[in-house]
């Protein structure tokens, strides 16, 4: 076993579970390591190490990522790869878990989207290559040693800084296997796409091992109501995968895949000024309805700017910033069908009805500003 390793521990196992292996290290059936994994150096030649956890289960089954901070400043994933690591009961897994809750280290020290290396994009750089940019090796350790073993895995994200996005999943949902875990994970919204080039899902999914990203929030935050419905779509998931065979998969109420170029859409500014944004992230909108005005700092109403809704749908991902230039994004638009719109249209009364409950004294967990 590696140096590397901490914290293991070792049972009898199945004889026909599988041992997870590594470039220095092996994790048999019934044990669990912490490894701090060298993937590059520092200017001083110092190791840059990412944590991992494996938690290979006594009994067979599929071999699962989950992964974090692939953009150092994006924090909620931390906090969901690290619970399910640390704080589950893993005592019945059929299968392995391979836990990565921080692969960005450069950029999560500085606290920083990008590589602090020629402001490099790890999340732009898999399945990486050998005698390559500092960011692509750096890929390339993760990649072929925690993320190609898999059967599938999970990618946390969260809105670029200014920004903050709903709990959704993007998925190459023309891929059976990948459309199954995307439905599994049990987020409202799914967009379809196989992502931009250099991606870890796009990459792990053409390289056989079926992946999601799931978007959540904002940067340089824990936001804990996001954090707790991310683990209900862990353990759904695991569920759905037999790895949890104790659980069950969770159904969110409703669902809407948006697989098609005219169902979304990016609003962006057509002026500059202070944007007074009249919805937030997970909005149901109208067409026709204003979703923001842009105005100067003396609000003179011949130069106000309001931007409407071109069709009716939900606030994916909206501005947090609240100044713009002219084609800065505003918000993230998405259509809905109409059978979607009548069970989001029933939920959000239900919901309403059990505030007002909850106002009066009632113990009601709102969800709503999600």
């Amino acid at each position: 076993m590696s140096d590397e390793q901490a914290g293991s521990t070792r049972d009898d196992s199945d004889p026909l579970a599988e041992a997870f292996t590594y470039d220095g290290g092996r994790i048999d059936p019934g044990e669990t390591a912490n490894i701090r994994y060298g993937i590059s150096e520092t200017y001083l030649g110092d190791p840059v190490r990412i944590p991992v956890t494996v938690i290979n289960g006594e009994q067979p089954g599929p071999t699962v990522f989950l992964s974090a901070a692939a953009h150092g400043d994006e924090l909620n994933g931390i906090e969901v790869v690290r619970e399910v690591a640390h704080d589950w009961d893993h005592s019945e897994l059929h299968g392995t878990l391979v836990c990565l809750p921080v692969m960005n280290v450069p950029g999560f020290l500085a606290q920083e989207r990008y590589l602090p290396i020629y402001d490099r994009d790890l999340n732009r750089s898999f399945p990486g290559r050998e005698g390559s940019t500092s960011a692509r090796r750096m890929a390339h350790r993760i990649f072929t040693n925690f993320i190609e073993p898999c059967d599938l895995g999970i990618d946390f994200h969260t809105s670029t800084r200014g920004r903050t996005n709903m709990l959704h999943v993007r998925a190459k949902v023309d891929d059976r296997l990948v459309n199954r875990l995307a439905r599994a994970f049990s987020s409202n919204v799914i967009i379809a796409g196989e992502g931009p080039s250099g991606t870890l899902r796009r990459e792990a999914t053409a390289a056989g091992v079926p992946t999601i990203t799931v978007e959540m929030g904002k940067a340089h935050r824990f936001q804990r109501r996001l954090i707790d419905r991310a683990l209900t779509g862990v353990a759904s998931v695991l569920a759905e995968f037999g790895l949890h065979r104790e659980s069950s998969v969770h159904w969110p109420g409703w669902r809407t895949v948006i697989d098609d170029e005219n169902e979304k859409t990016w609003l962006r500014a057509d002026a500059g000024g202070i944007v007074d944004m009249k919805h937030g992230r997970g909005a149901f909108v109208r067409a026709g309805e204003v979703i923001c005005s842009i105005t100067n700092p003396f609000k003179e109403e011949d130069d106000i700017v309001s931007v409407e809704a071109p069709f009716t749908g939900l606030i994916v991902g909206v501005l947090e910033n609240p100044v713009v230039y002219p084609g800065n994004p505003l918000c993230h638009l998405v259509g809905l069908s109409e059978v979607t719109r009548t069970a989001l249209e029933r939920e959000r009364t239900e919901t309403s009805s059990r505030s007002e409950l909850h106002s009066t004294g009632e113990d009601f967990d709102d969800d709503s500003a999600d």
